[in-house]
């Protein structure tokens, strides 16, 4: 994994209290785990549907494709059925300004406790497709989520000290934002707070507290390998020079097939979001490449270029 920016004071106060939190008290062995302050999970809103394709049985390059059965909260009066689709957020490799975190899908029995599957989904780890491809995580393969609350809008997750294990201060900051990214998916989840064993400060954590973990240019919905739509529709944001950059489609044989400029509400030093939606035609559904890039103030070339797989839709 590469080496990230110093993290804000902020978040390194946190990062600090919490170990000492954690070293505290008598060596010997833990006792009850306190519950975690707060309600219990209650239904939380989820934000746009994700369509992510129906893997085929010998998981080739041509599933059939179909939205997920349940991508809203159930009603509280009943019982889930089917599934649902929620994100976890890893690490996908590149260079400077191109390696950051990235959002994959996990389609999970329908629950009202989606962000309790989230998070489970995120301790899970990234399937081998996504590790053959660059993805990985700074989270350490042991932890366990022991306890989550929601209040107000925060949420507070508990987990296992195996969470605060190896790897240095870089990879710590990747793996709070990771459960922060996962967390907030929800809009009804603004922030999170984080306990280790039962114990932990009460400071909230913000997607801005991270944005240094994030490439130049960010895509957080399609997620990677998830359903691009047709035409496509793609969010994020990016700190481009004068907030200009570009988005192209590959097919599966990486032919361009869409290629367009898209600009962010902000750049020149500063992030700002984007929101845009990508024709394309393609004579059957097939996995192919979202690829972001700008171009090089020198000659135009394309620079800082970052691939999502995805799945096209035939127009």
């Amino acid at each position: 994994m590469n080496t990230h920016r110093a993290p804000t004071v902020l978040v390194a106060l946190f990062s600090f209290a919490i170990v000492a939190a954690a070293c505290g008290g008598s060596s010997g062995p833990l006792g009850t785990v306190p519950p975690v302050a707060g309600s219990p999970e209650p239904s939380v809103a989820q934000g746009s549907p994700d369509l992510t394709p129906v893997p085929s049985a010998d998981a080739s390059d041509e599933p059939s494709i179909e939205p997920s059965s349940s991508t809203a909260s159930p009603s509280p009066s009943s019982a889930p059925t089917g599934t649902t689709v929620v994100r976890a957020y890893f690490w996908l490799d590149g260079g400077q300004g191109v390696a950051g975190l990235v959002a994959v899908l996990r389609e999970v029995p329908a629950t009202k406790a989606v962000a309790t599957a989230a998070v489970n989904a995120l301790l899970a780890g990234p399937v081998a497709a996504e590790d053959s491809r660059g993805i990985s995580t700074a989270v350490p393969d042991a932890t366990q989520l022991l306890g989550l609350s929601i209040d107000n809008g925060v949420a507070t997750v508990d987990l296992s000290s195996e969470f605060q294990a190896g790897g240095g201060g870089d990879a710590y900051q990747t793996r709070l934002a990771q459960v922060v990214y996962t967390l907030t998916q929800f809009p009804s989840i603004k922030a999170v707070g984080l306990q280790i064993e039962g114990s932990g400060d009460s400071i909230a954590l913000k997607r801005t507290d991270y944005v240094q973990l994030l490439p130049t240019m960010w895509v957080d919905r399609p997620a990677w390998g998830g359903a691009i739509g047709n035409p496509a529709h793609v969010t994020g944001n990016a700190d481009v020079f004068e907030a200009s950059f570009r988005i192209s489609i590959l097919d599966g044989s990486g032919k361009v097939i869409a290629d367009q400029q898209v600009m962010a509400t902000c750049g020149s030093g500063c992030r700002g979001t984007f929101d845009t939606t990508i024709p394309y035609t393609v004579t059957k559904a097939q996995y192919g490449t979202l690829r972001v890039y700008d171009r090089s103030a020198q000659d135009g070339s394309p620079e800082n270029i970052r691939d999502y797989r995805v799945w096209l839709t035939k127009s």
